[in-house]
């Protein structure tokens, strides 16, 4: 089985803004980066298309010619709560505190903590893995993380140590 990961465009969100859940708007440079990842998604053939409902993933997986790719929720970015959509320096600082001295168990309030993301991802491979089929996923940064993760890649303290980009393709044989 091969598996195709694609991390979307870049947005239009100012820096240091939480977006994870949020459906949020793309850079007006989105067809041409589109334009490169197209180019290259179609150098394979995939027996099945997956696409994080948030529209940042639908519009890129839309453009590369695959309208009908199916949306699956456990591979939305992470969920900030009652963060997104919020710069850092308008977070309870006692609250974001707690929640950066463990980030892999302490969930951000009506959010969800690093490894409840990771649960939900596990799950979703889990089951497509299941299926033994070549796939493409239109996704974000901190699933790609955790499927390195679950593929024993690095560990989950060490997946934020390398750079997804935006528009970056990931390639791995399970």
């Amino acid at each position: 089985m091969k598996l195709t990961m694609v991390r979307h465009t870049s947005v239009d969100v100012k820096a240091g803004v939480c977006y994870g859940f949020s459906d949020v708007p793309l850079n007006p440079s989105f067809e041409g980066e589109a334009a490169i990842i197209k180019q290259e998604l179609q150098k394979e053939s995939y027996d099945k298309i997956y696409s994080s409902p948030l529209s940042r993933c639908v519009l890129l997986a839309d453009y590369c010619g695959f309208p009908d790719a199916e949306l699956d929720t456990r591979i939305k970015e992470f969920n900030f709560g009652d963060w997104e959509m919020k710069s850092l320096s308008e977070i309870d600082f006692l609250e974001a505190q707690a929640w950066m001295n463990d980030w892999l168990n302490y969930p951000s309030k009506n959010g969800e903590s690093y490894k409840m993301m990771q649960e939900r991802v596990n799950n979703f491979v889990d089951e497509v893995k299941s299926k033994n089929q070549n796939i493409c996923i239109f996704t974000h940064s901190g699933v790609i993380r955790l499927i390195h993760v679950y593929l024993g890649l690095c560990s989950i303290e060490e997946s934020f140590e390398f750079p997804v980009e935006y528009g970056q393709i990931f390639h791995f044989d399970l």
